[in-house]
């Protein structure tokens, strides 16, 4: 079968003289990482799904916080004016805004992307799965980014906007000079994990057909019959850049600790 190599086949003409001396067990394995990654150039399968990989994350993270911070400032204006002096227009976008929050969080990301890409929105190219991925996650991150975003604006004193508004700034300057940029600083490390929760969430989108790291890992199970070296090389794929993302955020955080100490 295409795609097959014997492991006897690969011992009598591929592997190297000192792998005939190690234990069974260690040549299986060498065996297995050499037919996951190296036979027919595999690896090149796993860095192709890692760039859809991280478009998808970076496209969704995008859009989850322009959502999130949009539907944010549109709650807490809301909850923030007194009930009788309300706008009317104010309160069907609160509405809506609240009807968004309870059917995305409500829901399974899975069932999601399976509405949104065979209900809604149906791909014919790698680059409308792409995009259907991007919307997908970006409109579910969105939900959970507004919800942390809103709680970052609550615990800004009163007293800036009032500052703000006192210095001649309409309602939108004063929250997007003033309160926005401080509430960001306040939410960054619940924003990280958000980040790196969409990250691993990206795995979701083979269901749709899109071949991310996610994918190619199981088109190599499918051609060699081997779960263990493909499924857990994905594993430590994720894991790495987990490891990378936590790190990064933990000397973003560092620095801004710094520059509020001055």
């Amino acid at each position: 079968m295409a795609g097959m190599l014997n492991f006897s086949s690969w011992m009598e003409t591929i592997a190297p003289d000192w792998v005939q001396g190690l234990p069974e067990l260690l040549q299986t394995l060498l065996f297995q990482l050499y037919q996951t990654f190296i036979y027919q150039d595999r690896w090149q399968w796993f860095l192709n799904g890692l760039k859809v990989t991280f478009i998808v994350t970076l496209g969704a993270l995008a859009l989850g916080v322009i959502i999130g911070i949009l539907v944010a400032v549109v709650r807490s204006t809301h909850d923030s004016q007194r009930a009788g002096q309300r706008n009317p227009l104010l309160g069907v976008l609160d509405l809506f805004c609240r009807v968004y929050l309870t059917v995305i969080r409500g829901t399974p990301m899975m069932v999601q992307l399976l509405i949104m890409g065979f209900v809604i929105f149906i791909p014919k190219s790698e680059a409308d799965m792409i995009l259907c991925g991007i919307l997908a996650l970006g409109i579910n991150s969105g939900a959970y980014v507004a919800e942390i975003a809103r709680s970052g604006i609550m615990s800004i004193g009163a007293g800036q906007m009032e500052a703000g508004r006192s210095l001649g700034l309409s309602y939108v300057q004063t929250m997007r000079y003033i309160i926005i940029p401080q509430a960001i600083k306040n939410i960054l490390p619940a924003l990280g994990n958000e980040m790196i929760t969409l990250l691993k969430d990206t795995s979701l989108v083979s269901v749709i057909g899109l071949r991310d790291v996610t994918k190619q890992a199981q088109n190599v199970m499918a051609i060699t019959y081997n779960a263990f070296v493909p499924y857990i090389s994905l594993a430590a794929i994720y894991l790495v850049i987990v490891l990378g993302l936590t790190k990064l955020l933990s000397i973003v955080e560092g620095r801004m600790r710094e520059s509020d100490r001055r």
